[in-house]
């Protein structure tokens, strides 16, 4: 009989990558940050574990979305009062906070329940290309933002 491993707190090794989020696509950098957080990547992962990496994302002003989605994507919070319904355009969100629009794509992506909010505390989104965790020696991890041609 084959037993299923798990793997224990002490036995998981965590690293930290830096992604520059310069000239990305939103959805496909999203997507790739999203299993770096899970832990998709390595070979003990489990889905009701915490097995992943930290990553710090650089350069969120310069994230870019394609077609018309600058003048149509809308996002909504409310402040759950009546009436407290607030939204405001992509291109709005970005000048004015556009750390929430990459954290906001990524959390989308994760579970929604006590794992997932512990997994999105190990997101860190910076505007310029500045951080302050050069002190983790984080690895600089590449994305390809445009799909390959078949």
């Amino acid at each position: 009989m084959n037993k299923t491993s798990v793997p224990s707190s002490d036995s998981i090794n965590r690293q930290w990558h830096l992604v520059d989020a310069e000239n990305q696509t939103l959805g496909r950098l999203a997507t790739e940050v999203a299993a770096l957080l899970r832990g998709k990547n390595k070979p003990y992962f489990t889905p009701h574990l915490d097995t992943g990496d930290f990553v710090v994302v650089v350069n969120a002003e310069k994230i870019r979305v394609t077609g018309n989605k600058g003048q149509q994507k809308l996002y909504r919070r409310h402040s759950g009062r009546p009436g407290g319904m607030k939204t405001e355009t992509f291109q709005a969100l970005q000048d004015r906070l556009p750390e929430r629009i990459v954290e906001k794509a990524i959390k989308g992506m994760l579970p929604h329940n006590a794992l997932g909010r512990q997994l999105f505390r190990k997101l860190k989104v910076y505007k310029g290309s500045s951080h302050p965790h050069e002190a983790q020696q984080p690895q600089t991890l590449q994305i390809d933002s445009v799909p390959s041609e078949q």
